[in-house]
């Protein structure tokens, strides 16, 4: 992976991420609209996504909620995150697999959480009522997916499972919403990844080793 990395972008500098910049503009834009007297509103209305919400009207907005930063987290972690993990996997996978995989794992937490509210809390994968208005946008489910799915992809299985234990560590430490959604979006990958190592093709079913991609 750092063979491909440093080849694509030694090669084609920035213009081997331009989705990626998009994505950091698109975030900042967001972000920047959203904290205005005027903003706030309209930002919602196209990018924030709560389990109270109707499912349609959720699903047409999730695309963009994976760029509208979380309100209470500090913005620069989203754009790193973005700029780092979304570059990566867009030199590595391609654009739109990029895209697709990232969309998969938000929206696999996005609809956990309508699992989880109506299991109750009192089930180990249940939510409580209140989650049902947190707001819940940002990339970090896509993110966390997009890197499980880097990691099966090279063969990086340690990498993989360290992910996996952080992300479990997360909800051991801070039992909420989105740590439950990360656990939600790699369940999903993984889904992804055995469905393409029984099904996909040839190529995607044999890791890549060091060197450039073919």
């Amino acid at each position: 992976m750092f063979w491909t990395v440093r080849d694509a972008l030694a090669r084609d500098r920035w213009r081997a991420i331009p989705m990626t910049l998009g994505a950091v503009c698109l975030t900042s834009i967001f972000q920047i609209v959203q904290n205005t007297s005027w903003g706030f509103r309209p930002v919602q209305d196209l990018g924030s996504v709560k389990a109270a919400d109707p499912f349609w009207l959720a699903l047409l907005r999730t695309p963009l909620s994976l760029f509208v930063p979380a309100l209470d987290l500090p913005v620069w972690g989203a754009l790193a995150q973005v700029l780092l993990v979304f570059g990566i996997a867009e030199i590595c996978l391609g654009r739109w697999r990029t895209l697709v995989i990232g969309y998969v794992a938000t929206l696999a937490g996005t609809t956990y959480a309508r699992i989880g509210l109506a299991l109750g809390p009192e089930h180990p994968l249940g939510l409580p009522v209140s989650d049902r208005v947190v707001n819940d946008t940002g990339p970090s489910a896509a993110v966390v997916g997009l890197a499980l799915y880097l990691c099966w992809r090279y063969g990086a299985y340690l990498t993989g499972a360290l992910v996996i234990l952080a992300m479990v560590g997360e909800v051991l430490v801070k039992n909420n919403l989105a740590g439950k959604e990360h656990l939600a979006a790699i369940a999903a990958v993984m889904v992804v990844c055995v469905v393409r190592a029984r099904w996909g093709s040839a190529r995607a079913r044999v890791p890549l080793g060091p060197g450039p991609a073919p």
